[in-house]
Parts: structure tokens; C-alpha cells; sequence
């Protein structure tokens, strides 16, 4: 019995020896074999076809929409990609039109004006404050009550201001998460601005003198809106996420009347002033500036060693897999394409991150548009095959360097059409997409028709905030390339 459990065992053991020695290397580190098929254990094979790479700027119409974080401030201090500038102009109005302060006119008695902005977050060097500076949008420059405002051509709105509103508010990173409590509100996470008296008169007694509060209209006439900006005399290497739809981001108006007069003491009442979609008027210019930096030095540069992705508005990357044309029909279990950054300046790799999230295309020579990549990319809506296709970005540790980020993108049954069907083979794009639209063709046999989908915010990332440096198709260790597991027919 003994020697019949001994013979099972030496059996079991050749087995597997036998298997493994049949199966040709997987690579751990992007794909384990729980994820290959049981079946084809003994025939599973893998292969790297090269890509060829170059960086491109990409000249978009990036569009920031009112529900998105807007975004204020300075970068100049980043070698790769050059500065960044960031303006907001906004309204905020009164919940209710005519307008009007509570109790008679004469009794009231200005206290004190404040605007309170809703901070979600920073992006680049937080370790010295920022300062702000507020004033108002001239006369002679409404906003517009759309979203047709291009966020990366300031220069064709020119949008101008006259009259400083308030002090410069210095941005102290290390307390704006700190608590707010006041007998009007508990609150964190706040930027406040208080007005200076020419203003806070206006706002509490002056424009209630006039028709300025009668309409909506007529208020745009009277005052069109505040111009925030970031003050060179502060943290010019900074750029901070503001949301005007946030329920902390209001305009505060404290005064007194004698509606609140009880026992011959009057008490502060404070009204406030918001931001709704559809009836404000808002504008985010961003505007970059790459003279003289390092990703502008490799534009147009075919069969780069080295590729640069900046979060839109940004730049782009062109992507050609010229192996795929003359791969043979095999079975093909997994094609990976694999971007992976090149680490540089620690601390500023720290400061300017990675973006959250990078999308791949395929450009359609045909129409000059770039589209989903055929079978392997269904939408957005599908979470599931969102999320497999890839993009998100994984931190992982490589040649002696840690949080080293990396973006996979599963195109196996675009390279499957090509090998078996003779499916067209397309140059690809990666890019980092803000509020992006691409054309949208379903997976074979459905592809003859073809719709739109949308890349926002929310899936994506926030306009302006993510940078990343990828070795190309030429990189020596970080290596763009397509890493494919087949099995023969």
C-alpha cells in the first residue's frame, strides 16, 4: 500500500514537472496564470512586439463645466511641462428676485460681507500658502450664461477687471482643513475672503437702493461678476481646486435692521448670495505655457525613447504597433499594452502627480477623429468592461525606484480581429482627458454603427491637475510595448 501511495506521488510530481517545462514563460509582474485558460496550460506562450512613440501638443477645447472643481493659480517651477496659469470670474446671486434686505431701508446697518469658497484639494508644491487676490469683472466684459467658454483660450474672451474687492487672502494649506464654527455655521474645508467697505456697502445698502436687485438682468448690468486669481507675491508653484456648487461656497452678507430688533437690541442676520447652473455666468481659463521645457523639446520627435502625457489641456501620444500587421492567426489570450513612467526628480515627481486616469483611442484616418479602440473598449456605462479595458493608473516598484506609475490597457479582442479577421489596423492615441468626447463604435458585428461617449471629470481626471513622463518604445528600461499571450491553432 505504501509503495502504491509512494509511485502516486512520484507521478504527480512529473506531471507538473512536465507542465511547467512545456509551458514558455509568463511574465509575473503584468499577468499571473490564474488568469490564462486551464485548457491551454501546455500551449500558452507570450511575446513583446515593440511600438514606435511620439509626443504631440494636443490642441483642444478643454471645457470646465460649473459642476466641476474650478481651478486657481500659478506653476512655474516644473521642468517637464513648463508653467500653468489658472483665473476663475464667476456670479453668485440671490435665491430670490426682487431682492431686498429684511426690515425698512433706513434701519439697516452694515456689518460685514464675506465670500466663502469651497476648497476640494491642491495640486503641486502645498508646503507654502498661497495668496489670492479678488476684483471685480469690468463692466464692459458680461459673462455668458453657457458653457461655450473654451477654458485653455483666455485670449479669445479677454475678459478684463477694474476695482480690487478685497485684501489679498493668504491660502495656508496646513489650516484650511480647519473646523469653522459661528453661531450661522459649522463648517471645514473653506476659503473666506472678506470684502472691503466700498464693496460691502454696495452689496448691503447700495444696490438695494437702485433697480440692481429687481431682476437677474439687471443685476449682470450693475455687477458682473468676481475675478479670482493667485497673486505672484505668494506660492506661484500651486494650483487649488475651488467648487461653486459646493453648499460652502456662497457670499455672505451680515447686517442689522430692526426686524431683528427685540428688547431695543438689534441682532446680525446674514443672507446669502450662490452659484446655480444655467442662470450664473462662470469662466476657468487655464492656460499652459511649455517654451523651454523638457516635453517641448521632444515634440514631433518619432520613435521616441521618451513620451510626456499632461492632463488636458495637454499633450498626447502616438502610438503604432507595426508587429500587429504581420502577426500569425493564433488564439490570443491577452494583448497588454503597457505605458510606465520614468521617474525623475523625486520631490517634484511628488508635487506635480501622475494623472488619475489615462484613455486610449484609436485615430480613425478616415474622419480625423479618434475613436474607441475596436471590440475591447464598450463605454462607460459597461463598469465593468470600463474598468478591464484599463487606464487607471497602478503605483508600482521597478529598478530600485518606488510609486513608479503604470497604465495597462487590455486590447486583446482588437489584436484577435486583426490576426483572424484581418481587422484594420489602427495607430493609437494616449491621452489624459477632462470633459473629452470620442466617437464611439460598438464591438464586432455591431461596429457599422457608431455613436459618441463621454469622458468626464468624474471618470477622468480634473482639468489641469496630472503630468507623467513614460518611457517610449526606444527606453532602455521603462519600455512602452504590447505584451501579448497566445496559443497556436
Amino acid at each position: 500500500m505504501a509503495s502504491t501511495i509512494l509511485v502516486k506521488r512520484i507521478s504527480t510530481v512529473l506531471f507538473i514537472g512536465f507542465l511547467f517545462s512545456a509551458c514558455t514563460r509568463i511574465g509575473t509582474t503584468e499577468m499571473g496564470l490564474g488568469l490564462l485558460p486551464s485548457m491551454d496550460s501546455f500551449n500558452t506562450k507570450d511575446t513583446i512586439l515593440d511600438v514606435e512613440t511620439e509626443t504631440i501638443d494636443r490642441p483642444d477645447s478643454l471645457r470646465i463645466y460649473g459642476g466641476d472643481d474650478q481651478i486657481v493659480g500659478i506653476t512655474n517651477n516644473d521642468p517637464l511641462f513648463g508653467s500653468t496659469t489658472a483665473n476663475m470670474y464667476f456670479q453668485l446671486k440671490p435665491s430670490f428676485f426682487p431682492y431686498f434686505t429684511r426690515g425698512s431701508r433706513d434701519s439697516v446697518v452694515v456689518d460685514s460681507a464675506v465670500l466663502i469658497l469651497a476648497y476640494r484639494g491642491f495640486y503641486g508644491d502645498s508646503s507654502k500658502p498661497v495668496v489670492l487676490n479678488l476684483k471685480r469683472i469690468s463692466g464692459n466684459t458680461p459673462l455668458n450664461l453657457d458653457t461655450s467658454v473654451a477654458s485653455n483660450y483666455p485670449e479669445a474672451y479677454n475678459i478684463q477687471t477694474d476695482a480690487t474687492m478685497a485684501n489679498p487672502v493668504t491660502l495656508d494649506f496646513a489650516h484650511v482643513h480647519d473646523s469653522i464654527y459661528n453661531r450661522f455655521e459649522a463648517a471645514k474645508d473653506e476659503i473666506r475672503i472678506p470684502l472691503n467697505k466700498t464693496f460691502t456697502d454696495l452689496f448691503i445698502k447700495g444696490y438695494d437702493s437702485t433697480t440692481a436687485y429687481k431682476t437677474d438682468t439687471t443685476l449682470r448690468q450693475y455687477f458682473q461678476g468676481f475675478a479670482l486669481s493667485a497673486s505672484t507675491a505668494g506660492n506661484t508653484n500651486v494650483l487649488v481646486r475651488i467648487n461653486l456648487l459646493d453648499t460652502n461656497t456662497k457670499l455672505a452678507l451680515y447686517y442689522k435692521t430692526n426686524s431683528t430688533t427685540t428688547t431695543g437690541v438689534r441682532d446680525t442676520i446674514v443672507d446669502y448670495f450662490k452659484f446655480t447652473l444655467y442662470s450664473n455666468g462662470y469662466a476657468n481659463f487655464v492656460k499652459r505655457n511649455r517654451t523651454g521645457s523638457e516635453a517641448a523639446r521632444h515634440f514631433g520627435v518619432a520613435k521616441d525613447s521618451l513620451v510626456y502625457v499632461q492632463t488636458s489641456p495637454g499633450t498626447l501620444v502616438k502610438i503604432k504597433v507595426p508587429g500587429l500587421k504581420t502577426f500569425a492567426n493564433k488564439i490570443i489570450h491577452r494583448a497588454e499594452l503597457i505605458a510606465e513612467q520614468v521617474p525623475g526628480n523625486i520631490l517634484q515627481d511628488a508635487q506635480f502627480t501622475a494623472p488619475n486616469y489615462l484613455f486610449l483611442g484609436a485615430y480613425d484616418s478616415a474622419s480625423k477623429v479618434i475613436r474607441t479602440v475596436p471590440n475591447d473598449y464598450q463605454g462607460t456605462v459597461n463598469t465593468t468592461q470600463f474598468q478591464r479595458f484599463g487606464g487607471k493608473v497602478i503605483y508600482k516598484s521597478m529598478f530600485g525606484f518606488d510609486n513608479v506609475a503604470s497604465y495597462n490597457f487590455d486590447i486583446s479582442r482588437y489584436m484577435q480581429g486583426i490576426v483572424s479577421r484581418k481587422d484594420t489596423v489602427f495607430d493609437l492615441r494616449l491621452f489624459a482627458p477632462v470633459n473629452d468626447s470620442v466617437k464611439y463604435v460598438p464591438p464586432y458585428p455591431n461596429n457599422l454603427q457608431a455613436g459618441t461617449d463621454y469622458l468626464t471629470s468624474s471618470l477622468g481626471n480634473q482639468a489641469a491637475m496630472g503630468r507623467v513622463r513614460l518611457g517610449g518604445g526606444k527606453h532602455s528600461k521603462f519600455k512602452m510595448r504590447l505584451h501579448v499571450y497566445y496559443s497556436d491553432l
